[in-house]
């Protein structure tokens, strides 16, 4: 009896593009980045990650620093913010607390964040994004969710192709890496974008998605987080295999409407559509002393700057909000957030200011404090920010007076003029 041929699955070096049957190594390049999967023509739903993009940006810009352990972060004090790959295989990660980073990669080149250096490329990337398809929705500054569905004639190549050109452009003009999922929906691209980083393309189908997330811990689940995960724990839930084993019903007994989420993402099934207006919660900006400020004089100060930089952020994403957040973070790492909701939104430097100061008078009892931050939520189209107000009749003098600077530092940078606790006195040494 003649044993059946195997069936070969389509496949292209993500190098040159050229088709790959059966080999390892692509026969034009002899590139070993070779992608396959019996979907691969079919699939059109990805998530692209840059990869340790913060660290890449400095790199990039820094060339002696391409071979060191890179981290990007505050002080010794602070927190990191991002580590590049060769700083992780020491055991850095993200949001580590700086000395603990620096115990385990004593050599670690410290950077402080440049988060309108990083905003720039970030927007770079995104348009490079919307180049394939018009359906992208941001996750954060350097990754994003894309619906390639009925892009193929327009590009001349199937989804799977254009990504892999995305990521080369990317690499080639921005200097710095991504990483791709392709699936046929947002759960299964996402955690496909994590299982072959740096430069990787990982495709998963939602077909072979009960099989692959059957032995994985509940954590994979997007939204399970580390309070969730013991919760589950205690009812002996420590799978998503075991998820798998229960009915809907029985989850929504127990969970309410999260366990309805679960049964369908336990099995690999996401109805959710790619939005490109759905994505951004909230707009945010914060910084971390080296030592702990209890002044609040000086709290008020950082907290003007980072309200001007929020504002920037807004205003250049077209975005408002309707809630102003302050966070706090004291020496021994407790967080105190306070809010306060708008009677409208906002993305004026003055108004978040305003809005913040107060509570952050409440929370200058002494206490020294080693990180400040400032953000807006509940974020809105900016057609409707800023309307004028009966009860601050000079609200509306200070609005015009902040876009008029918003003008001179298009024309002339963003340092061209200072307002209010924004201008720091200069020293006697003019330092």
């Amino acid at each position: 009896m003649t044993k059946p041929e195997p069936v070969q699955m389509p496949g292209f070096c993500r190098d040159c593009l050229t088709d790959v049957v059966a080999e390892t190594r692509c026969p034009t390049c002899h590139s070993p980045r070779v992608l396959r999967h019996r979907r691969l023509n079919e699939l059109s739903i990805a998530h692209l990650d840059c990869d340790a993009f913060y660290a890449a940006v400095e790199k990039r810009d820094n060339p002696d620093l391409k071979d060191k352990p890179v981290i990007i972060g505050g002080g010794r004090r602070g927190v990191v913010s991002t580590a590049c790959y060769i700083a992780r295989i020491h055991g850095v990660g993200s949001a580590m607390p700086m000395f603990k980073a620096l115990k385990l990669c004593p050599n670690a080149v410290v950077i402080r964040p440049n988060m309108e250096k990083y905003s720039e490329v970030g927007r770079q990337v995104r348009q490079m994004m919307r180049d394939l398809s018009p359906l992208v929705e941001p996750i954060s500054i350097d990754e994003a969710f894309l619906d390639l569905s009925g892009t193929e004639r327009l590009h001349g190549q199937n989804p799977a192709r254009s990504l892999a050109r995305l990521t080369a452009r990317i690499e080639r003009d921005l200097g710095v890496s991504a990483s791709i999922g392709l699936s046929d929906n947002k759960f299964l691209a996402k955690l496909a974008s994590d299982l072959d980083k740096p430069r990787g393309f990982s495709v998963l189908s939602s077909d072979e998605a009960a099989e692959f997330l059957g032995p994985k811990s509940v954590r994979f689940i997007w939204g399970v987080g580390k309070a969730f995960q013991r919760k589950l724990a205690r009812d002996g839930l420590r799978t998503i295999g075991q998820l798998q084993n229960l009915e809907k019903a029985d989850l929504m007994a127990r969970y309410g409407s999260i366990g309805a989420r679960l049964y369908h993402l336990a099995r690999g099934e996401d109805s959710r559509d790619v939005s490109p207006h759905g994505s951004a919660k909230s707009i945010s900006a914060e910084t971390t002393f080296n030592t702990g400020i209890c002044d609040a004089a000086e709290l008020e100060r950082k907290l003007w700057r980072l309200s001007e930089r929020v504002s920037r952020r807004a205003k250049a994403s077209g975005l408002a909000g309707e809630t102003v957040v302050l966070k706090l973070k004291s020496a021994d790492f407790k967080i105190r957030t306070r809010n306060h909701k708008l009677d409208g939104p906002t993305q004026l430097a003055d108004r978040i200011f305003r809005t913040a100061r107060p509570l952050l008078q409440r929370e200058a009892d002494g206490t020294p404090y080693r990180l400040i931050g400032v953000g807006i939520s509940q974020l809105r189209s900016d057609h409707v920010a800023d309307q004028p107000s009966l009860l601050d009749p000079e609200a509306g003098r200070r609005a015009d007076a902040e876009h008029a600077m918003d003008k001179l530092r298009e024309k002339f940078g963003k340092d061209a003029i200072e307002k209010g606790l924004g201008f720091e006195r200069r020293r006697p040494n003019g330092n």
